[in-house]
């Protein structure tokens, strides 16, 4: 789950961690107040908040360019809040659509020396925390790494111990940071572990993090990601979503415990289990198809999540075909045959639907589609339902 820049700003701020004032508005109406609690007489940079990057270098539909601006005054910062708000904002990873900004953040604007770059986020590879540093901020770190490892510090973490205070320091020297400069470095750096391991954080992201020519250390910017699974102890999270920022079908899907991820493909899948969506997903390519979508129902799903999963798909116009690969472990073939025909019944079906069955009870499943009378195509394997739904989506 995602948050935006003046959540994960004001999230930092109860962990005591240095960032510039700053105040969120989300209509026309509370843009005066926003601005009134921000002291007069200095420069404000005004952000549209969005969940993708590349904001800055952004273009609104209407032509306005750039979703970050440096505004001299309150008067224009409104100015420029106003242009923002209920406009929408295409980035290179918003995709060609944009998306809308619904709420504007005021900050102070901040004289820089230096810009660095700081994340923490969990090597898969180890199954631990790692943190990234560099003395290159404010550019694509993947570039960085690229083109000059060498400025790039990594630095692992023990989850059984968190982050030592030798690790912290090692850091900030890695970082070229002497005197009370690494004093300050040592306190973001512990503050945002802290922050990372009690929230279930997925990744944290500062770029950039800067130096002051006064010598403060501040934490410029913020990308804040958790994990999904974890966010049943995580309440005060929950309440910062913004469904609003995801894709409908992936709101609805949740409400009903079902990963889903849309994808720009024409074909559906509908599986059980993650890796077996992912095989699912990569022989549709295969031979030719290309996936609308990740859909894992689970190992135990009802019928009512596969009714709720058969809608959602259908609700996708650039859906011409639907691949249900189910294997039957804990729950038999027969009964997973007995709930897709009911939600089949339930939801109305305009694209061909391929079903293939395997595991405990499989034969009998698929004679209780046979007898359906839907119009249900059978598969004996996954590649031969890959090639029918392709197939019969190239001629629907």
């Amino acid at each position: 789950m995602n948050i935006h820049e003046y959540q994960a700003k004001e999230l930092f701020g109860k962990h005591g961690l240095a960032v510039a004032p700053g105040a969120a508005a989300s209509s026309l109406e509370e843009i005066p107040d926003a601005l009134a609690s921000l002291p007069d007489g200095i420069p404000l940079v005004v952000k549209a908040q969005i969940h993708a990057g590349g904001r800055g270098k952004g273009t609104f539909t209407d032509g306005f360019q750039g979703g970050v601006k440096l505004a001299d005054n309150k008067a224009e910062a409104e100015e420029l809040a106003k242009k923002m708000l209920g406009n929408t904002l295409v980035t290179k990873q918003t995709g060609p659509d944009g998306k809308q900004v619904n709420t504007v953040y005021f900050t102070e604007a901040c004289d820089i020396d230096k810009e660095y770059y700081l994340a923490i986020l969990m090597d898969r590879a180890t199954s631990q925390p790692v943190i990234i540093a560099s003395t290159e901020g404010g550019v694509d770190i993947e570039t960085v790494a690229e083109e000059t490892p060498e400025k790039i510090i990594t630095t692992n973490i023990d989850p059984l111990l968190g982050l030592q205070a030798y690790q912290a320091r090692d850091i900030a020297f890695g970082l070229g940071f002497a005197g009370d400069q690494v004093k300050q470095m040592y306190k973001q750096l512990m503050g945002l572990y802290q922050l990372f391991w009690e929230k279930d954080c997925s990744m944290l992201e500062i770029n950039p993090l800067i130096t002051t020519p006064q010598g403060d250390i501040l934490l410029l910017d913020a990308k804040v990601n958790f994990d999904a699974n974890a966010l049943f102890r995580q309440k005060d999270i929950v309440e910062l979503r913004d469904i609003t920022e995801e894709d409908p079908k992936e709101v609805e899907a949740s409400r009903y415990d079902l990963n889903y991820i849309a994808l720009d493909g024409n074909i559906a899948c509908m599986v059980n289990g993650a890796g077996l969506a992912m095989a699912t997903m990569d022989i549709i390519k295969h031979v030719g198809g290309a996936p609308a979508n990740f859909l894992d129902v689970g190992g135990g799903a009802t019928e009512e999540q596969v009714t709720a999963a058969f809608k959602i798909i259908v609700s996708d116009p650039s859906v011409k075909g639907i691949l249900v690969n189910i294997f039957g472990g804990i729950m038999q073939c027969d009964i997973i045959a007995k709930g897709i025909i009911e939600a089949a019944k339930n939801v109305e079906i305009n694209v061909p639907l391929v079903v293939r069955l395997e595991g405990t009870n499989v034969e009998a499943g698929k004679a209780i589609l046979e007898e359906s009378g839907l119009a249900i195509t059978s598969a004996d394997s996954l590649s031969d339902a890959a090639e029918k739904i392709v197939a019969l989506a190239g001629n629907s």
